[in-house]
């Protein structure tokens, strides 16, 4: 898969994205939040990897739902993901073979947005220590494939990027020329899921779902995949996956 560069500007979905207090209501209230009608794990270690000007809290409640349905959650150390890209890997790497070597097995990784763009470029470069890649609302087509008022926040970043690494003039641009770059379209050996929404009021829905994944559809925010049911209840059934 070759990255193309973003096309027009999409100013995106903003008011969609209020939703997300619903969407966690709607969870919390069901059935799936209970452990009900859904398959239970055995122990497989899963690491979580938050999304961009995000952390690790925004995936607690996912983080621990997986726990009470049987599955060893880990979190990813991240607590704002803004850094380079690259830097940002390799501590997730460092992390990745800390878990792996923890549970004695390899490692489902869960990304959300930026965090599932990480998750990708790690299973090309560690495929052995990777079992699947599930992607939730990632521009796996092309990074910066986002709002308009996301590119400017990336923008914002960038800015602070120049100023810690001024010797990286392309940091968090599609020319950056570190290994994440060229790990992220890498061909990646283990599975990967693409979860993604047609109403993603932050990503462009069709960048979330390339060829060379398995993609699946909800309905939803970008911001509350996090706290989706149905990404819940799909979640499940890829975890148990043999």
């Amino acid at each position: 898969m070759r990255e193309l560069p973003p096309p027009v500007r999409w100013w995106g979905r903003p008011f969609g994205e209020a939703r997300l207090h619903l969407e966690l209501t709607r969870l919390l209230l069901s059935g799936v939040w209970r452990g009900e009608d859904v398959p239970h794990g055995t122990g497989a270690p899963v690491l979580l990897v938050p999304g961009f000007l995000a952390g690790d809290l925004s995936l607690a409640v996912l983080h621990d739902w997986l726990r009470r349905i049987g599955h060893r959650s880990y979190r990813s150390g991240i607590a704002w993901n803004v850094d380079c890209s690259e830097a940002a890997v390799r501590r997730l790497e460092r992390r990745l073979e800390e878990v792996a070597d923890r549970a004695g097995a390899p490692v489902t990784l869960i990304g959300h947005s930026r965090g599932g763009l990480f998750s990708r470029a790690l299973a090309a470069r560690r495929p052995d220590l990777v079992r699947r890649v599930v992607t939730l609302g990632s521009p796996l087509a092309s990074q910066l494939d986002a709002s308009v008022l996301t590119l400017a926040a990336v923008s914002g970043a960038r800015v602070a990027q120049n100023l810690v690494r001024p010797h990286r003039p392309h940091c968090l641009t599609v020319r950056c020329p570190c290994a994440f770059s060229a790990d992220l379209v890498a061909p990646a050996p283990p599975p990967v899921v693409a979860i993604w929404s047609a109403q993603d009021g932050i990503v462009r829905p069709s960048s979330c779902r390339p060829d060379d994944a398995e993609g699946i559809e909800v309905r939803g925010s970008h911001v509350g995949l996090g706290v989706n049911v149905e990404v819940y209840r799909r979640l499940a059934e890829i975890l148990v996956r043999p």
